[in-house]
């Protein structure tokens, strides 16, 4: 009898205990993804921090905020990754930002009308806490899954990211839009702070939901073992030894060349995939589209992803990694023509389903293909920089597309800018040589010892 649920979780990539600990993180975390990042604060902030002034200016603030945010965590990841590796912390790390995200979001809950500065503030930290716990989360995926189903993983994990934001956002939409359903005041006549009150307990629940859901990660995933280079003593400094770390990765470059490239073409690309999911909402906005609408499309796009992540996971198995992620971005390419056209409910809605199609997979893919050419014992620094690297692919973009809004004072001419992402980093893409840096990863891993 139990013989068919372990095919089908081992098809998925769940079929240990400590996998399906690792993925729940993705469950936890997304749910400040599709809140925070992509459906709920976005309009909050155009209509309410952003109130005094006009929807294309806010839209440039929330551009800006996004930018800011990405740099705030570029500076730390890389020399945090290297000192987690070494003193075998990459758990406490992530803990640490969790905790800076988590707190950060429920702070939402006292964002009022105008308070622009503040809703800025609180969401750098909170992009800071998600963006920084991911870098030490990836960083375990090397250590737990084996080459053989480091792609079933990772696109299983994005799966239960998927059902994870989705649930929340499902559950918080249905109290934005009936709030008697939780006992809150109704009515024409509400003051500011009774309006205002649905959106913000739904900050509330992203921090609860977050920290809760994180619980098996940290208790059900083992702290890789330490491992430290024959030239490294144990008691030395963290910070020095991390830097010492830093400046020999960059100087060995051409040993990771392939690792290295597969970043930057993710840095190019995923600007283009990031550009998209922050600004969905806000360019929905701009078209005048109803926002509980909005945030069913959002919902569209978490439940259709949940197949189509899985499937990618297959699909990797027969079109490789690398040749999944280039049918993704080819979609991602016609999902921008499309998005230029559009200007009803309804197109909006097929438009939330092409993006549900590709965004997961494709970017769980790039995230394990990256994993297939580091060294184990610097995980936390290769991780640490492809959060600089995905940090910039958020930084360009939603630049960008400020930039474009500001200056046509409408965002769809700034959506056909972003093929320009798709096009080039594929094109770097493909000239990844995968079993050049997997063998490069594995001989950086010979001849260390354990402290």
């Amino acid at each position: 009898m139990t013989a068919r649920p372990n095919r089908l979780l081992h098809a998925l990539g769940l079929h240990r205990p400590e996998l399906r600990a690792w993925a729940m993180y993705d469950w936890a975390v997304s749910s400040m993804q599709t809140v925070i990042t992509t459906a709920v604060f976005p309009i909050y902030f155009i209509s309410v921090a952003g109130a005094e002034m006009s929807k294309p200016e806010a839209t440039a603030w929330y551009s800006w905020a996004n930018t800011a945010g990405a740099i705030l965590i570029a500076v730390l990841s890389p020399i945090l990754g290297a000192v987690a590796d070494y003193r075998s912390a990459k758990k406490r790390f992530l803990s640490v930002f969790m905790l800076l995200g988590v707190f950060s979001t429920m702070g939402m809950y006292f964002i009022m009308q105008g308070d622009l500065l503040l809703a800025c503030t609180l969401f750098v930290l909170s992009l800071a806490g998600a963006t920084g716990s991911l870098t030490f989360y990836e960083s375990l995926l090397p250590h737990i899954a084996r080459k053989d189903e480091i792609d079933r993983v990772s696109t299983g994990a994005y799966a239960m990211g998927y059902i994870g934001g989705g649930l929340l956002l499902a559950i918080n939409l249905a109290w934005i839009s009936n709030p008697a359903l939780i006992g809150l005041p109704t009515g024409d006549h509400l003051t500011a702070e009774q309006s205002t009150l649905p959106a913000r307990l739904a900050f509330v629940s992203v921090g609860v939901w977050w920290l809760l859901f994180s619980i098996p990660m940290l208790r059900g995933v083992p702290e890789p073992a330490r491992l430290i280079e024959a030239d490294e003593a144990p008691t030395e400094s963290p910070f020095k030894v991390g830097f010492s770390r830093l400046r020999e990765t960059l100087g060995e470059m051409r040993l990771y060349r392939q690792a290295f490239l597969t970043m930057l073409a993710f840095t190019i690309y995923n600007d283009g995939i990031q550009t998209i999911v922050r600004m969905a909402t806000v360019f929905g906005e701009e078209l005048g589209l109803p926002r509980s609408d909005l945030i069913t499309a959002i919902l569209i796009v978490q439940f259709v992803g949940i197949p189509f992540a899985f499937l990618f996971g297959a699909l990797a198995s027969k079109l490789g990694t690398k040749g999944s992620i280039m049918l993704g971005l080819a979609v991602y390419t016609g999902i921008c023509i499309y998005a230029y056209r559009i200007h009803t409910v309804t197109e909006f809605y097929v438009l939330a389903g092409m993006v549900a199609m590709v965004q997961g997979g494709t970017q769980a893919l790039s995230r394990s293909l990256f994993a297939s050419m580091v060294p184990k014992h610097k995980s936390g620094e290769f991780f640490g920089f492809y959060s600089v690297f995905e940090k910039f692919g958020g930084i360009l973009g939603p630049a960008v597309f400020g930039i474009a809004v500001s200056s046509t004072g409408s965002s769809r001419s700034a959506i056909l800018w972003v093929i320009a992402f798709f096009v080039v980093g594929g094109a770097m893409l493909m000239r990844v040589n995968v079993g050049e840096g997997e063998r490069a990863a594995r001989e950086a891993d010979a001849n260390l010892h354990t402290a």
